[in-house]
């Protein structure tokens, strides 16, 4: 069986194909394709069985990331939680899996690596990554019902506070929106000792998404104090990020900008909203997002490799990191997130 490679971006079959498989997510879609390619200059990909005069059927997306730091990987996708494989059963799954281990092997790439939503540990010489959590909220029941599966204290007390508090929430995504955002996800960055995403991430997100990426941000008094971001794909909104500032964090802003989002996203006739990932040892996070009722399902990514990295060097290398990001001043700290995320894919 013949394995084709197609650009994504420029494929008018693919737009079309995503928007008809119905295991298509954002992350397939060709705004944040295009917002991966215009930020970190990677060049996405597709690998396919179906011939180019034929209306696709199956494929794979990837993007080649090229780091003299980092080496040259596949990866499906970057800065995606889950990206899965949009295969059919007519052998396409193997096929497309041998041409990408051969180029590991033949040594093009040093990786290949996907992110699937479901399970594929199954095929053949797989390496898998540490196991994390996907939260999905089902939008279909009552809005009673919704509010009434929330945890009690964490959650319904932490709206009504807000509500009580006078937060303001507004929704668009205008530069002083994205400002506002990006100045609690700083805060909240440098709380977890992380250098943020670029400035460039979000605003080139935001041109080649439109509408369909919305910036929540609740004020108080004319002062943020959370902000959320969320996406927009078919029947599903996405929660992508969020930030808040701790000062302010008894006040349930975040529970708020969320709450409205579920309203909305139900009024719109949405029936999912994805909470995205959590890493299994991070259980403040996989609590939070229990605490609204989402349902956890195992998240494994999946790894084709010429060599296995030490877990421990990592673990190691990725401490002294974090402690001095803590200690770098906002400037510097902007200036290596720009750097290092164009290495980390």
């Amino acid at each position: 069986m013949t394995v084709y490679t197609i650009d994504p971006l420029h494929d008018p079959r693919w737009p079309e194909f995503v928007g008809r498989h119905g295991s298509a997510s954002v992350f397939h879609s060709v705004p944040w394709l295009e917002a991966i390619r215009r930020t970190y200059g990677y060049t996405p990909v597709v690998y396919t069985t179906s011939s180019p005069s034929s209306a696709l059927s199956n494929g794979i997306a990837l993007c080649q990331i090229k780091s003299w730091l980092t080496g040259r990987r596949m990866v499906s996708l970057p800065f995606s939680d889950h990206c899965e494989p949009l295969l059919d059963d007519t052998g396409s799954t193997e096929a497309i899996i041998r041409e990408l281990k051969h180029a590991v092997d033949a040594g093009k790439w040093k990786y290949v690596e996907l992110r699937p939503q479901s399970d594929q540990t199954a095929l053949e010489g797989v390496a898998a990554a540490p196991a994390c959590f996907l939260h999905m909220l089902d939008l279909r029941p009552t809005m009673e019902d919704l509010l009434r599966r929330t945890h009690k204290t964490s959650v319904q007390q932490s709206i009504k506070r807000a509500e009580r508090e006078g937060i303001e929430c507004e929704i668009g995504n205008s530069e002083r929106l994205l400002q506002a955002f990006y100045r609690l996800l700083l805060l909240t960055r440098r709380k977890h000792q992380l250098p943020p995403q670029p400035m460039d991430w979000f605003r080139n997100l935001a041109a080649c998404m439109g509408d369909r990426l919305q910036i929540r941000v609740a004020f108080r008094k004319g002062e943020e104090v959370a902000a959320i971001v969320t996406l927009l794909h078919k029947h599903a909104i996405v929660y992508k990020y969020g930030c808040s500032d701790a000062r302010f964090s008894n006040l349930g802003g975040t529970h708020l900008l969320l709450w409205r989002a579920i309203v909305e996203a139900k009024a719109a006739g949405m029936t999912c909203m994805d909470f995205g990932r959590s890493d299994a040892d991070n259980e403040g996070l996989v609590k939070f997002k229990d605490r609204w009722g989402a349902a956890s399902s195992q998240l494994i990514y999946v790894r084709w490799s010429r060599k296995q990295a030490a877990e421990g060097a990592r673990h190691a290398s990725a401490g002294i990191l974090k402690r001095l990001f803590a200690m770098m001043p906002d400037a510097v700290l902007e200036t290596t997130g720009r750097i290092l995320y164009r290495h980390v894919g």
